[in-house]
């Protein structure tokens, strides 16, 4: 079901401030195409089955999540990119919109899945039949029930939603995403027997206790899909950088191509949704299809994993409970990671607002210390008090 098979496009047809980050926002309205690029030379495509589906999918697909450009997906879809991901919740709808205008033309040639998450049957069918409608399509390929966080949120109301879904003709296959506790979802997800994708984290910044459950569920036959692939991403220095940063910046240079080629190298994995918010990002993820894991790219996420350890929330859940007022920690570093290290300052601004009043109206720094100790080094106590800074 992992053997990869290649392809040449060219014959297919085929720490900045809050004020920084609103500056940004500001200046890239939503949208607005960029101009056309010069041809790229060719480079290989590579297939695999994702899973019993019997979908054949890039090993590269394009997470939709921070894109706001109809032509970053067109280009996703010129260069030979074949999977392509978004979800309801995604930018309060309009992400949708956006990627159902520019695959609009390729609908046929492509593999597109959504999400939702409502809970009951009918609020998922609803989110479903919205979907359908800014998509400007019949149906989707892979839907899938969004932000699991045990096996118990594959609950039978939302399979049932699911099964009406396939008998309407409005989905082809059944999907969940695994967010926390994610080989618990992994297994809740096969004993369903009737999921046939499963979305989950993967990347090189986590620990290997994950693999066997994504073993089990390749022989189960569920097709697997990565997401958070850059571990947070990271990528970007500060405006002002001192030469002690510039220094490990040049360093770390290629540490993104190298962690998209880390997770492809697994051959359980059978495509992955790294987000691609400009030309740039399109480009280099295409890169990571045909060239092979190196004992280069081990170094430098080497020095990558020693650069993020910090800041980098694995969302593994073992502070749950730990904060005296109630503070959900991984979803709040959740937040902070797409401002910090997407530089995506308005969708970590929207996960933030989401949170509770309660949650929102904690300020860290009243606290003499904090209680929260992160088994991963993660500075937690800063990392707060940094996303308080931004989005409060």
């Amino acid at each position: 079901m992992t053997t990869d098979s290649p392809r040449n496009p060219s014959t297919s047809g085929r720490g900045p401030s809050r004020r920084g980050f609103l500056a940004a926002g500001l200046a890239a309205p939503a949208l607005k195409a960029q101009p056309a690029p010069p041809p790229t030379p060719a480079a290989d495509i590579r297939y695999r089955t994702l899973g019993r589906t019997g979908l054949k999918v890039t090993t590269v697909g394009c997470g939709c999540m921070v894109s706001a450009d109809v032509s970053v997906i067109q280009r996703a879809y010129d260069l030979g990119i074949t999977y392509f991901d978004t979800a309801r919740v995604y930018s309060r709808g309009n992400n949708e919109r956006m990627v159902g205008a520019a695959l609009k033309p390729f609908r046929p040639k492509v593999v597109l899945s959504s999400k939702s998450q409502g809970r009951t049957k009918e609020a998922a069918l609803a989110d479903l039949d919205t979907s359908l409608r800014e998509l400007g399509t019949d149906y989707l390929d892979v839907w899938y029930i969004h932000d699991c966080r045990s096996a118990a949120d594959i609950s039978p109301e939302r399979l049932e939603a699911m099964e009406a879904a396939r008998k309407a003709g409005k989905i082809r296959f059944a999907g969940a995403t695994a967010h926390t506790n994610q080989a618990d979802v992994i297994q809740g997800a096969i004993r369903s027997g009737r999921i046939d994708v499963v979305m989950h984290g993967y990347n090189f910044a986590m620990d290997k206790t994950l693999a066997p459950a994504l073993e089990t569920a390749h022989r189960a036959g569920i097709g697997l899909v990565a997401m958070k692939t850059m571990a947070g991403g990271h990528r970007r220095m500060s405006f002002y950088p001192t030469p002690d940063e510039l220094k490990a910046f040049l360093k770390r240079e290629g540490a993104m191509l190298a962690a998209l080629k880390w997770v492809i190298h697994d051959p359980h994995v059978a495509t992955t949704v790294p987000g691609m918010a400009d030309m740039e990002q399109v480009e280099e993820n295409v890169k990571a299809m045909a060239a092979p894991f190196s004992p280069e790219d081990a170094k430098i996420l080497a020095a990558q994993l020693a650069y993020i350890n910090p800041v980098y929330c694995r969302m593994c859940n073992r502070c749950e409970g730990s904060c005296p007022h109630g503070m959900p920690v991984p979803e709040v570093l959740r937040a902070l990671m797409y401002a910090d290290g997407y530089g995506q300052f308005p969708l970590g601004r929207e996960h933030f607002l989401a949170l509770s009043p309660e949650v929102r109206a904690v300020r860290c720094g009243d606290c003499a210390g904090c209680r929260v100790a992160c088994p991963n080094g993660v500075r937690v106590a800063e990392r707060l008090r940094r996303a308080q800074e931004l989005f409060a």
